[in-house]
């Protein structure tokens, strides 16, 4: 099985291969369309900005080859929001393979923005979260957020409900850090290759 880590410059990519070394994954970290598209697994992960990310991935035709992706492809932080319609960080327009749009956490008192830290999920409509159990923790480090929608497949709640998970034909996604999660982190990868 040829799985691939989409190569760019919001990538928390070594976190990421140390995750797939420690379940015996073999992967290629790259930003050739050739090799993405003939891939049997893609993860897109992603730590930074939206604006600077989209930039990339438009520069490379990246933002149109991943929404056209017929493998499963999972999507983490960034990478999840990024594949959403829109991310009211920076005036963004992203991909769309989401029908959502990424919000900025309201400010109440007494809750830090960004959300950085362990939080549970809970709601699972998906075969990424087969063996979790509800309330499982996984960490979270992010001030934008997908609201709760139809393609909503696991939920947190950090000032109000939101999208832990989306999922929407080929495509999952996580909006915590899967890739430093701990052994649940390691379950949902470990259930994405298996798919």
């Amino acid at each position: 099985m040829k799985t691939v880590i989409i190569k760019y410059n919001a990538g928390n990519v070594q976190s990421v291969m140390y995750a797939l070394d420690r379940i015996g994954a073999a992967y290629e970290w790259t930003d050739v369309p050739e090799t993405i598209m003939s891939a049997d697994k893609v993860i897109f992960p992603g730590v930074g900005e939206a604006s600077t990310a989209m930039a990339y991935l438009r520069e490379r035709g990246l933002d149109k080859l991943i929404p056209s992706l017929r493998q499963p492809v999972l999507g983490t932080c960034v990478g999840m929001q990024l594949m959403c319609r829109y991310s009211e960080e920076n005036d963004t327009t992203c991909m769309g393979i989401f029908d959502v749009d990424v919000l900025r956490f309201p400010l109440v008192k007494g809750m830090k923005v960004p959300q950085t830290g362990w939080n549970d999920i809970f709601d699972f409509k998906t075969p990424l979260c087969e063996g979790l159990q509800a309330h499982d923790y996984v960490y979270y480090n992010h001030g934008y957020y997908a609201p709760l929608c139809a393609q909503t497949v696991a939920t947190t709640d950090y000032i109000m409900p939101y999208s832990a998970m989306l999922q929407k034909d080929n495509f999952f996604a996580a909006q915590f850090h899967s890739e430093i999660s701990g052994n649940v982190g390691q379950r949902i990868f470990e259930n994405f290759l298996k798919l």
